[in-house]
């Protein structure tokens, strides 16, 4: 699991991003948020929820914030009672929250939920990844179903490289073999010896790039780079708003160097009724990481309040 530096929108899903919780501690209550209606000031204040009231959390970054409102708001859609604690800050911090009942719902990402759990885990299939984090998760809680959707580490290439080179979405990383020798790759510096970057990229897929060069975690840097073609190719999260914006091309990863990053409802079993249930696995059924990556360009490109683009896609998907 790559270790990533705080951004807009990925930043805690990683165990890496609890080296910046005390840093982000000041700022929680006025990170980044959505114009959701009955949220807290306060998203650390308060004991259980009341009665059938739902408090679906997030953590504080954009995607997070996004993912809270369209469980909250499908919710909502079936009579239930919601409140929202948004912006909470680390996965330490969320998983006690969720363990002592403040918070019913919280969308994860199984991979970076393992690695928080236990590190040395490697499961082959997103069933395996399931299974290893319900046997390691507080006997209070339990997943949902996994959403096709992915925020994950990527092999991106610029509208120009992927033109040159006759490459698509429906591309693999595979398919740089022969050309990688040509291609400068960016991203942050670890990348550079990890498993989860140039050393499984070569291990896996056969790839030696003409040269690395360290950038940041998935953040403007990487981006800016990568859109003036300083490098062809970087390590963009999936469903970062400027794939999008600039037209870039994501390779797939058929032999899942990168894991497994599906968005997975986190819940407190008590505090959720087979209703609620029910509502969440019906949202992760239709969120795939194409319309993830599209409803996070309207709120990250084209500055929609995230509560809008949660209930225009419910409505859309037939979900309220």
């Amino acid at each position: 699991m790559t270790s990533k530096a705080k951004n807009s929108w990925s930043s805690t899903r990683y165990p890496g991003a609890a080296a910046i919780a005390l840093a982000a501690t000041a700022a929680l209550v006025t990170g980044c948020g959505s114009s959701s209606d009955s949220k807290s000031d306060d998203p650390l204040s308060g004991g259980k929820a009341s009665g059938d009231t739902v408090v679906v959390g997030s953590n504080n970054f954009a995607e997070s914030t996004l993912l809270a409102d369209i469980y909250g708001e499908a919710l909502k859609a079936k009579g239930v009672k919601v409140t929202y604690k948004p912006n909470i800050g680390s996965r330490e911090t969320t998983y006690g929250l969720l363990k002592n009942g403040s918070i019913t719902v919280l969308p994860e990402y199984n991979g970076a939920l393992l690695a928080y759990l236990d590190p040395k885990a490697t499961p082959a299939t997103l069933a395996a990844t399931t299974a290893a984090i319900n046997a390691k998760l507080d006997t209070k809680l339990t997943l949902l179903d996994p959403a096709a959707a992915e925020d994950k580490d990527t092999v991106t290439l610029n509208a120009e490289t992927a033109k040159k080179y006759n490459l698509t979405a429906q591309s693999s990383i595979g398919d740089l073999k022969s050309i990688a020798k040509d291609l400068v790759i960016g991203a942050s510096p670890e990348f550079q010896t990890r498993q989860q970057g140039l050393v499984g990229l070569k291990s896996v897929y056969g790839l030696e790039f003409k040269s690395f060069k360290a950038l940041d975690a998935g953040g403007t840097l990487t981006a800016a780079a990568l859109k003036k073609n300083v490098v062809q190719a970087a390590d963009l999260f999936s469903t970062d708003p400027t794939i999008t914006k600039e037209k870039h091309v994501t390779l797939q990863d058929p032999k899942r160097l990168f894991g497994f990053e599906n968005v997975q409802p986190l819940v407190y079993k008590s505090g959720l009724s087979a209703a609620g249930v029910a509502a969440l696995n019906a949202v992760s059924a239709k969120l795939d990481t194409a319309t993830l990556l599209d409803l996070d360009t309207q709120v990250g490109s084209q500055n929609k309040d995230p509560l809008d683009v949660a209930k225009a896609w419910l409505k859309t998907a037939g979900l309220s």
